[in-house]
């Protein structure tokens, strides 16, 4: 948090910024305020970190800082406490991949304003049965009602405490507790004067304090970029690496700091940022009259949906404005609200310009190098003149637009009719600059206003806008659909806003109004249902994260923090350009002359063995001859710092011979070009007799594209290697879920002994399966230079390079015929299915087996026959993901079940059930079902969301929308618990019991925010009786505990539980004939005794899953322990006229049998969701192949959060609810729980088929009623261009696909 004091307000301005784009000098003067300053463990925390601790809402904790600083700022700077809505837009621009955000809403909500209609109007609120009133809010309470069951006491929900301000002053602003830091007193008096500083590099920073000052320096350097929040400049300079020299904060200068309220209009300096542009326009129209402000509250739609808070807390209009981005969400607005720019030039000479002549080109505006953009004027709108924002982006919150667009006109009444006087139609997105219409605004003028005149301008702008095929950005067709889109929402809106003026004698049918309903997220409502049954004193009960209270004070460290050791050095991969290509030749005497370089090694450098692999050695460490993907490591630099490794890396240079790319697993398939012995099968029954028989009444066939998803976990890669003993020892602090293959692929490169070779992991930000196994190829290329150097190296990865470089979830393609009766009895599936595994094997072959157990879902089929191949392309290689290839396979067979509803006109719920396994259903590869769920856990959903009756109301609701349309869908799953390849159930634990009565865990598991490591803990103060404080857990460590198979299969929590659970039974055992000969008041003093009686106080417990196994020669067998069952339910509205959508409810049901920890096991499901809708609603990968002609083969486009969307804060459900079946023990684990980490990620389908029920609603209106394919992600494009209609008519024909890279 940023705070400065404002002379001309006489008040401190208290904002959060974004630490990665501000400007060490750009703070020059200001007061600055961390996390670690807000509160920590020695000293307190603050009540925002207390509550979001106590609240579950963190859990990896790489991200918690962020939404604290947010909140702090927001409540810093309020004088009265915010409301649910504030508190919700500051939060906006943070992202978090663990807890599906639900939690962090419910905990920072004791913030907020309480209602004023206490108790009033409750059932507008439209109460399900049996939520909580909160006496605080009068509003359904999800901070309290955690509706739980508590086995023995049955507790009330108690509603958590609300906070307010204790003291506030115009200086310090508001305080919550007598420990904030103060407004430094010095810092009042202090002048602001003017700064000349130097930078890296011979940078030279300027903060003139005067208009003159600004115009001098940029006479001197005429190249010299103005900035005020480095917003635009900051990301140019490091991730486009445009080598500026010389910047000039603008911030200070007064002059370009005005905002003048006139008669005629408002002028805004060009330095106003952009929080304080929204204010302004939120106050001018309380004050104006409406008629006048029309552009205004165009301006603050947009705005709301601009960036981050953090983004606009320090961005300029002006540097908006003159960025002049093609997809700028302003300049088609100033454009069309006749906006005039006031330019100066050195001389002091002023001229002004209309905003429309402004924009020349692609990031040209009409400024000379001795000109600046000192101010814009924005006139009243007039009597019946009125602008409109418009915008579709990827994602809703916090995202650049596909288009966006500003529209405008001006209606005069001639002789009984209204006419265009005069109109303005601006586009961003479609061309190189924010783009005139001008023939449409030509033709409208002195047209009459009426539906003949829609008809002919949107026919004049298909003509207007041009578009062609290849252009930048791709979704060519959904882009021109939408500027037909946004002129008819513009036009419905004009038509409601003059409906009952004179002279008006149309008005638009209430079915069309749905055109132009704008979208008002309501706040969170949320619930989560389970039962507390306490085994012990922890086990069951749902306790805090162990680390959480480090986390949210920015205390905990990751493998980034550890303090670099003297003589430390920095490392940088040198990565191959092209999919595929022999190397040539290697110049690396650039990097030998760069700044600070220290060595640089390739493939001959290599001690040991070159050759790579987690299952087998089909990778190589440093590419040697050829390379098989963009992203390639060559080799490795490195260098005294970060930056210096980087630039070193970049100056090599490799000459290649390209080879013929494999871009695509349809290519792949027609090159036959396959992994070795990586083709399985799968059979029950006699498929072909089937089809073959009179017994199917209907067959299908068709083939589905599952899209790809990447981990985007907040901490990347990161592993720090240094060597002791003059390099006989190796030891390394690394981010990953499998210590143990760092040490063997570090020994493996280096030549040395396993035993020789240490690695440590204290926590994670996040793995999902990204770091199982591609994290140890980065820690092996680290461990070269510094075992060859005896220097300690750290290697943490950019995001951009951590995405290109280790692989993502596998896209899927499956090709299926399924036979059935009538009715909807399923009697035979053949299914083929391919995963694009990229250019080496690494998971891919186990993540297309357990595709292959899961093609059934929850389905009984007598005859099955799957084919599996895994396909090798020149992609990096594709990895494990939450899921493993499970939902995959369940998304396919989803896919058919619908189908087969569409064929037989009934729906796909009822086609499910007379489907549904049961207890003692031999499944395809011969395990039999026992304890299965399924039928209670779908009947209490079905209960709990009224199932028929929303159906109906559904319907309804559709029926009197035309543009809007609603859809549900329910789905359920079974996900198989174990490795699937059988020596990999094993875990070990070690144990150490102190004298003090306090006891230390060690085991081979990972803590990445699942909860793990209190888990563990919860079952050994179990097992010992003593409290859950008593238990530490410290790090996983290869010294500890040997040989650990990766934190993965959602396994961990049963096996290394149960491992320190024996552990603790062998120490319990030793004690007990000490323990029986006396009462002893405590733990401690028990362990005193056996310590004086030389008893062995440690213990190292083993487990290994039972019952289990398969074999692929006969294709039977057991892989699994046991089953989680799920079901979850969902309702959407999609705007099918741009194909935006929102989640309204999403009800979950999962069985976890008696949960270890009910809280964390909530979170996780919440997690899962969320994370799961943005595999089927929002995260696309992009990739330079023949669907995406217009990136370069191989590379990946969306290599950082500004392309690739994972959900934010506003795509949480409406309502949120998460219940967990009670009564339902699983026999199969410790303590009878159940695991839960990845089986409810597919839960998020029922949004996806939700998605596709109300796209069938709007296909119906034009008649298009029968089954058509929809891949995932559902993204606004994909939706959009499945509601076939007039606006995409033009463009496409009814069977059209937009591209997916496959």
């Amino acid at each position: 948090m940023i705070s400065h004091y404002d002379r001309k307000t006489k008040k401190c301005m208290h904002y959060a910024v974004n630490a990665c784009l501000a400007p060490l000098y750009s703070v020059e003067g200001m007061h600055v305020i961390t996390v670690e300053g807000v509160g920590n463990h020695k000293r307190g925390l603050h009540p925002i970190q207390e509550t979001l601790a106590r609240s579950h809402g963190s859990q990896c904790g790489f991200c918690t800082p962020g939404f604290i600083m947010s909140l702090y700022a927001l409540l810093r700077s309020s004088e009265t406490p915010p409301t649910e809505e504030q508190i919700e837009e500051s939060l906006a621009g943070n992202l978090c991949r663990c807890t599906g955000y639900r939690p962090i809403v419910d905990a920072f909500r004791v913030f907020s304003k309480t209602n004023n209609a206490l108790y009033t109007d409750i059932s507008s609120l439209s109460l399900q049965e049996g939520e909580f009133i909160c006496p605080s809010t009068g509003k359904p309470c999800s901070c309290g009602s955690k509706a739980v069951h508590d086995i023995g006491t049955n507790e009330q929900p108690i509603c958590s405490t609300r906070y307010k301000p204790i003291s506030y002053s115009e200086v310090d602003g508001s305080a919550y507790t007598d420990k904030e830091f103060i407004f430094p007193p010095e810092l009042l008096r202090r002048k602001l004067t003017p700064l000349n500083l130097s930078g890296l590099g011979g940078l030279k920073w300027y903060r003139p304090l005067t208009v003159n000052d600004v115009l001098e320096l940029k006479e001197k350097y005429p190249n010299a970029k103005l900035l005020v929040g480095n917003t635009e400049v900051g990301i140019e300079m490091r991730l486009k690496r445009m080598p500026y020299q010389v910047l000039i904060s603008v911030a200070h200068v007064p002059e370009l700091n005005i905002i003048n309220v006139k008669d005629d209009g408002i002028e805004i300096g060009s330095a106003v940022r952009l929080t304080e542009l929204l204010n302004l326009f939120r106050e001018v129209i309380t004050q104006r009259p409406a008629n006048e402000t029309s552009a205004c509250k165009a301006f603050i739609e947009q705005l709301k949906w601009f960036a981050g808070t953090q983004i606009r807390n320090v961005a300029s209009v002006g540097g908006n404005v003159c960025t002049a981005s093609p997809i700028s969400d302003l300049n088609p607005l100033w454009i069309a609200a006749r906006a005039k720019f006031r330019i100066i030039d050195c001389n002091g000479n002023i001229r002004t310009t209309l905003a429309e002549n402004f924009f020349l080109g692609y990031r040209k505006v009409d400024l000379t190098s001795n000109e600046i953009l000192l101010s814009i004027f924005l006139p009243w709108t007039r009597p019946f003149e009125y602008v409109k924002e418009f915008k579709q982006a990827h994602r809703r919150d916090d995202d650049i637009a596909i288009v966006n667009a500003g529209m405008r006109v001006c209606l005069q009444e001639k002789s009984e009719e209204w006419v265009f006087s005069d109109a303005s139609v601006a586009y961003g997105g479609v061309a190189p600059l924010s783009l005139c219409a001008i023939k449409t605004k030509e033709f409208l003028i002195g047209k009459k206003w009426n539906q003949d005149v829609l008809q002919g301008a949107l026919n004049v702008l298909r003509t207007d806008i041009v578009l062609k095929e290849d252009a930048p950005g791709g979704m060519v067709e959904f882009r021109k659909s939408l500027t037909l889109s946004f002129f008819f929402k513009f036009f419905l809106w004009v038509s409601h806003q003059i409906e009952g003026k004179k002279s008006i004698k149309e008005s638009v049918s209430l079915s069309d109004l749905s055109a132009i309903k704008s979208f008002h997220r309501p706040p969170l409502v949320a619930s989560q249902d389970y039962e507390i049954r306490k085994h012990g004193t922890s086990v069951g009960s749902p306790e805090v994260h162990l680390s959480s209270r480090l986390q949210v004070t920015g205390e905990a460290e990751y493998a980034d923090d550890s303090p670099m050791p003297p003589n430390g050095l920095h490392a940088a991969l040198v990565l191959s350009k092209k999919p595929h290509a022999r190397i040539l030749s290697i110049d690396d005497s650039g990097a030998k002359a760069s700044p600070g370089f220290a060595g640089i090694f390739f493939a001959k450098d290599v001690p040991g063995s070159n050759k790579i692999g987690p299952v087998v050695l089909d990778e190589e460490l440093f590419a040697s001859e050829f390379v098989t993907c963009v992203g390639q490591v060559i080799g490795i630099v490195v260098a005294e710092t970060h930056e210096n490794a980087k630039l070193a890396a970049r100056k090599v240079h490799v000459e290649y011979e390209e080879l013929p790319a494999i871009l695509s697993i349809e290519d792949a398939v027609r090159a036959e070009s396959f992994h070795p012995n990586s083709q399985k099968c799968l059979k029950k029954g006699d498929v072909d007799l089937c089809f073959q028989s009179d017994q199917c009444e209907m067959i299908i066939e068709g083939k589905v594209q599952v899209g790809g998803q990447e981990h985007f976990y907040l901490e990347p890669h990161s592993s720090l290697i240094w060597t002791l003993d003059s390099g006989n020892e190796v030891h390394m602090i690394s981010s990953t879920q499998a210590p143990q293959k760092h040490q063997k692929y570090v020994s493996h490169v280096l030549g040395l002994p396993m035993s020789k070779v240490v690695c440590k992991t204290k926590r994670i930000g996040g793995g999902f399966g990204g770091k199982e196994t591609r994290s140890a190829f980065l820690a092996a290329a680290a461990a070269v230079p510094s075992y060859l150097m005896n220097r300690p190296v750290i290697l943490t990865l950019d995001r951009d390079i951590d995405m290109i470089t280790t692989g993502q979830r596998h896209s899927f393609l499956g090709k299926y015929k399924v036979g059935f009766t009538n009715k909807g009895k399923v009697l035979a599936l053949d299914l083929e299915i391919y995963n694009n595994a990229g250019n080496s094997l690494d998971l891919s072959l186990a993540v297309l087996e357990r595709a292959m157990f899961h093609s059934d879902n929850v389905y009984e089929i007598p005859n099955v026959r799957i084919f599996g191949s895994v396909c090798f392309t020149n992609f990096p290689s594709n990895t494990a993901f939450r899921g493993f290839g499970g939902p995959q396979g369940m998304l396919i067979a989803e896919n058919w079940i619908q189908r087969i509803a569409l064929e037989l006109k009934k729906s796909p719920e009822e086609i499910r059930e007379i489907n549904f396994q049961g207890e003692g259903s031999i499944l395809h590869y011969g395990q039999q079902l026992e304890h299965c769920t399924l039928a209670p856990i779908w009947n209490e959903l079905k209960v709990s969301c009224d199932f028929l009756k929303v159906r109906e109301e559904v319907d309804g609701f559709n029926l009197h929308n035309r543009w809007k349309k609603r859809g549900i869908a329910m789905i359920p799953t079974k996900f198989g618990i174990s490795f699937t390849t059988k020596f990999m159930n094993q875990a070990g634990a070690l144990v150490n019991v102190y004298t003090d009565g306090t006891v230390l865990v060690t085991h081979g598991g990972v803590e990445m925010g699942q909860g793990l490591h209190t888990k563990v803990a919860q079952v050994a103060a179990s097992a010992f009786n003593i409290p859950l404080s008593s238990v530490f857990i410290s790090e996983t460590s290869t010294d500890k505990v040997p040989n650990a198979s990766p934190t993965a299969a959602s396994a961990s929590s049963d096996m290394y539980a149960a491992a320190a659970l024996d552990a603790c039974e062998q120490i319990k055992a030793r004690m007990e004939p000490i323990a029986s000969q006396h009462n002893f008041g405590s733990f401690a003093e028990l362990v005193t005794a056996c310590y004086l009686e030389r008893i062995d106080l440690s213990a190292h417990g083993f487990y290994i899953t039972p019952n289990i196994g398969f074999d692929w020669s006969t294709g039977k067998g057991k892989p699994f322990s046991y089953f989680t069952y799920g079901a979850a339910f969902a309702e959407v509205e999609i705007d099918t006229l741009t194909g935006d959508f929102h989640t309204r409810t999403a009800n979950i049901f999962m069985d976890l049998g008696y949960s270890l920890n009910p809280a964390i096991d909530v979170g996780q499901v919440e997690g899962a969701f969320i994370q799961g809708l943005g595999w089927v609603a929002l995260e696309e990968l992009k990739w330079g192949d023949a669907a995406h002609k217009w990136i370069p083969p191989g590379c990946l486009y969306t290599c950082g959060p500004g392309s690739y969307k994972i959900p934010s804060l506003n795509d949480v459900p409406f309502k949120f609810n998460v219940s967990l079946l009670k009564g339902n023990p699983n026999v199969k684990a410790i303590h009878s729980s159940k695991a839960v980490g990845e089986p409810p990620f597919f839960m998020a389908s029922s949004v996806f088929f939700a998605i596709k029920d109300a796209i069938l609603a709007a296909r119906a209106e034009t008649g298009h009623t029968g089954w058509f394919p929809l891949d995932n992600p559902a993204t606004p494009e994909r939706i959009r261009m499945a509601c076939l209609d007039e606006f995409t008519a033009p463009f496409v024909s009814s069977d059209f696909h937009p591209k997916l890279s496959v």
